[in-house]
């Protein structure tokens, strides 16, 4: 799983409202850099542009996006959390604990999304649930190969290429508010599916072990 984020307009604050989106953002990037040097929105001032996945089932193997501009925010976290409730799969991220999967708990309880069965901590998910972080049914692999110590963590995109996978290809992360202001979507679509693969090359490596 991965996703692509753009600052959450902060407009229920009732002060920016007569300044467009593009304004509200570079507003909000002057305070956290005036905060702390970084223009980095903490993750509930994040917004979903677009979730990535890959889903295997036997030998088939699907990538794709749920993405914007044909559904909303709302409707493409929904989806995300529907594709669990179907499916119950086991999620394997990259940092998806410490930013993904935070991010669409902050905006999946703004929007009112249904999630029933990611958030079920009973019965059989007590002991492997979707939210305890050392529980395998979502397997932060950055995380655990890190034991879960932050300064041993690595990005994704260097590990991938010392591995002899791709890594990124086209964007970077600090690159992608530009590109969605610009109007290119699809370039953001083709660089989180591109590290969606990636995580999962990593996580086949990862099973050999």
């Amino acid at each position: 799983m991965e996703r692509s984020a753009v600052p959450a307009l902060t407009r229920a604050m009732r002060i920016v409202d007569a300044l467009s989106d593009a304004e509200v953002a570079e507003m909000a990037f002057q305070q956290r850099r005036a905060q702390n040097g970084s223009d980095f929105l903490p993750h509930y001032l994040q917004r979903v542009a677009v979730i990535s996945c890959a889903l295997r089932a036997g030998k088939d193997l699907r990538v794709w996006s749920l993405a914007e501009p044909e559904q909303s925010e709302a409707e493409i976290i929904q989806r995300f959390f529907d594709g669990i409730e179907k499916f119950t799969p086991q999620l394997v991220s990259w940092n998806g604990g410490g930013f993904d999967l935070p991010v669409l708990h902050y905006r999946g309880l703004v929007h009112g999304i249904q999630a029933p069965r990611y958030w079920d901590m009973n019965g059989e998910f007590k002991w492997n649930n979707y939210i305890s972080r050392y529980h395998w049914r979502h397997l932060d692999l950055m995380d655990i190969l890190a034991l879960y110590q932050a300064r041993a963590s690595v990005p994704l995109d260097e590990l991938a290429k010392l591995a002899g996978f791709p890594g990124k290809l086209g964007l970077s992360g600090d690159a992608v508010w530009g590109a969605w202001c610009r109007g290119e979507q699809q370039q953001i679509y083709d660089y989180c599916e591109t590290d969606v693969v990636n995580t999962h090359l990593l996580f086949l490596r990862f099973e050999l072990q």
